[in-house]
Formats: C-alpha cells, structure tokens, sequence
C-alpha cells in the first residue's frame, strides 16, 4: 500500500505559520514579480478567485473582498518543505519526494487494518511540529494514492484521510473523478482521451490496456493498470537525473546595462550549477538565452541564444560563470530593454564514472573547492559564500513588494516573542 501526503494550500500554510492573523482570512501567493495567482486559501477559493490568473486584473476586487496578498518566499516555503518531508521520513521506512509539498509513502511495514489510523496520527504529527495542514490518500497503487488524496482535499475522508481499500464502492469514486484529475493526464491527453469517449477515471480503468499503448504509449497504460490496483510504478526513492536544468527569471523592471545583465546570467548559472551538484553529476552544454517583453510590440524587440561546450562534463561553478559570460558576450546588442534572461545546463550525466580530459586542470581541487563552498551555504544560508560575478545588490531581481519575512532562513528575519 502506498500514501500519497499533500499539503493544503502550501504556500499559503507556510505564511500562516508566522502570521496568525491570516487565519481565516482570504489569503493568495503571487508568482514571481507579483505577476499570477499560484496559491489561494479555501476562503480564497470560496471567493471565486481563479488560480492562475494575473494579479492586477484582479488586485481591485481582492482589495475590496479583504484579500490579502502575499509575495513568493522560497527561502521560507523551502525550508518549511524541508521540515515536513523530514517529519515523513521519520515516520515511514520508505519516502520518495514528489514535489515540494507533496511526498509518496511505503505503508508496507504497518497492519491494513490501522492504515486509517495510523495515517490521521500522521497528518496530526505534521501540522503539530510543523504548523502545516495536510491531506492523505492510500490506495494500493500510486496513481490510486493519489486519486484518493485528491478525494481526501474534497472532503471525503475522515480526519482529512481517504483509504482506498476501505471504500465501499471504489468504483463510484472513480466515476465522479474527471479524467484531468488522474495522475499524469494533461490537457492534451484529456482532449485526446474524451475523443475515445473517456472522461472519468473509471472509463480509464476500463479501456483495453493494449488500446492504449499502441494510441498513446505505455506511460498511458500503465496508468491505467494503476486505476485497476496494478503497480506499475513502485517507490523510487532516489529521482532519476533530470535531463537539462534551467534557471531563468523575469526582471523586476528592464534590464538595458550589459553589466547588470551579465549579474543576473551569472546569479542564475550559480544557481543552476547548485541544482547540478546536488543531484551528483556533470553538464556537457550550457544554453544562455535573453529577450525582450513581447508583450510591449511598440518596443524594440529582439531574442538570441548561444550554446557553450565543455571539453569534459563539469559541474565546476566557475568555469560555467566563464561559459555564460561569453556566451552573452556573443548575443547581447545595445539598444534594448531585456525582460528575461536565463541559462540551461544540458547533456547532464552522474559525476560517477566520468571521462577525463588529458588537458584539464586539477578536477579535484575543483570538487574540494565546490564542496566546502555547498557545505557551508547549506550550513548558514544561500550566498554565504557567493561568487563576486553574481552581484551583491543584484538591482535587477525580481519584484517582491508584499513579501514576508525569511523566519527560518535569516538571522536578522528571526520571529520575536515579546513580553509585555
């Protein structure tokens, strides 16, 4: 048996821990430069506030309505990720990390009988050491786990918990579940599916498995199989390498000076070598890549990439800071207001066994340089540590006017009980 815990309303949760007086309140998240709607709050949501949608067109009526808007802080939804998923791995044998606020569990070493029970302990465990509501589904596979979780935040379960095997009629749940809701199916694929006539998850469940690879692929079946209580997809605790890595941003305002936007392409490569190290291994390309706003046509408007190779893959954060900035040398022009710049780490392998170069220089003094550098940001906080080519006062970083306090992540941010 499998669980499936999510966090309610994430984002929302983790600036509630600090403020109480959010609670009860509409409360929603902006994106980056306070642009979209990413997160909103059951009362939020109760208003009729849509996800997704830009703040501004809506920024009047939430004034109106008693909404309080908040900036994205990462450093704080991170760290609070951080503290629940540790929380879960302190109490199931197996954990597999699926997103920042959502984690699979192996039930495996606990009785069937007291799944429900021991679950809702779970949740209760969460909220007290962390401060974050959650919702959990179990099911006997994962994509059923997740089917049940999604139930679960609907209000179908007890205590905020839906288990599959106790269900009385499992099939009426999967009737009344849109096929968009299963796991893995989007957009397109629903188009696709409701054209064969599939628009529930039972339908799903029900279709010929070999139908559905030779019209889609196996991916398709499998989830299907899943909806049938197959496991297709077992607990994978280590995520495989992610293909290519991208850090990119939207500037706070434009950017026309080529040192200020050299900064910010060196911020963001640091950035994405972090990523690289983290996961163990090596980038053989580096992508840099800027433009304009194309949503202002009566600017000047330009876009350009360039791509670097290195001799021998390299996770090495100055020789990709020497790549990027020559890269942008190659594609910059004067003349324009750029709106987004960014780098993309690709043709990525393990850092285990790797092929050398008979030209290079000292690697392992490299590796030595780059743990201690990773070791010691871990330890006291991103940039403690920082290379001087990704700028200290970094005017160009996004728009952050509604943000919270670090309280987690920042000496100086610390909450402050008072005694009165």
């Amino acid at each position: 048996m499998f669980a499936l815990v999510d966090c309610n309303n994430f984002y929302v949760s983790c600036e509630r821990v600090f403020d109480p007086s959010l609670h009860g309140r509409p409360v929603v998240v902006l994106s980056n430069n306070d642009g979209c709607i990413v997160s909103r709050s059951s009362e939020a949501k109760a208003l009729g506030i849509p996800m997704g949608v830009p703040f501004h067109q809506w920024e009047t009526i939430m004034a109106r309505k008693g909404v309080q808007a908040c900036s994205s802080n990462y450093p704080l939804y991170g760290d609070m990720s951080r503290r629940v998923m540790g929380v879960l791995a302190a109490s199931a044998p197996e954990v597999e990390v699926y997103s920042i606020d959502e984690a699979f569990l192996s039930l495996s070493a606990f009785p069937l009988d007291g799944l429900s029970e021991m679950a809702r302990e779970l949740a209760g465990r969460v909220v007290r050491w962390t401060g974050i509501p959650v919702s959990i589904g179990i099911g006997p596979t994962k994509t059923l786990a997740k089917a049940a979780n999604k139930l679960a935040k609907r209000g179908l379960g007890a205590g905020g918990v839906l288990n599959w095997r106790e269900e009385p009629s499992p099939e009426e749940r999967l009737a009344s579940l849109p096929v968009e809701d299963v796991w893995g199916v989007g957009m397109r694929l629903k188009a696709a599916l409701e054209r064969m006539g599939v628009r529930t998850a039972l339908d799903l469940a029900r279709m010929e498995p070999d139908r559905l690879r030779r019209r889609f692929n196996v991916c398709v079946m499998r989830t299907a199989l899943e909806l049938r209580g197959v496991v297709c997809y077992p607990l994978g605790s280590d995520p495989p390498l992610r293909e290519a890595i991208v850090c990119s941003r939207t500037f706070g305002g434009p950017v026309s000076d080529f040192s200020a936007l050299r900064e910010a392409l060196c911020a963001y490569t640091a950035r994405a070598a972090e990523k690289l190290r983290r996961q163990h291994s090596r980038a053989h390309l580096l992508h840099v890549f800027l433009m304009t706003n194309p949503f202002q046509p009566d600017q000047p408007q330009y876009a350009n990439a360039a791509l670097r190779t290195f001799p021998a893959p390299t996770s090495h954060t100055p020789a990709l800071l020497r790549a990027a900035s020559d890269g942008l040398n190659e594609v910059f022009r004067s003349g324009y207001h750029y709106k987004r710049a960014g780098v993309m780490l690709a043709g990525i392998v393990p850092d285990s066994p790797v092929q050398g170069d008979l030209f290079a220089v000292d690697d392992a003094r490299s590796e030595r340089l780059m743990r201690a550098v990773d070791r010691i940001n871990g330890e006291w906080g991103r940039d403690t540590l920082a290379f001087a080519a990704t700028g200290i006062a970094r005017p160009w970083k996004m728009r952050q006017r509604r943000l919270s306090r670090r309280y987690t992540t920042r000496w100086d941010e610390l909450p402050v009980a008072r005694i009165s």
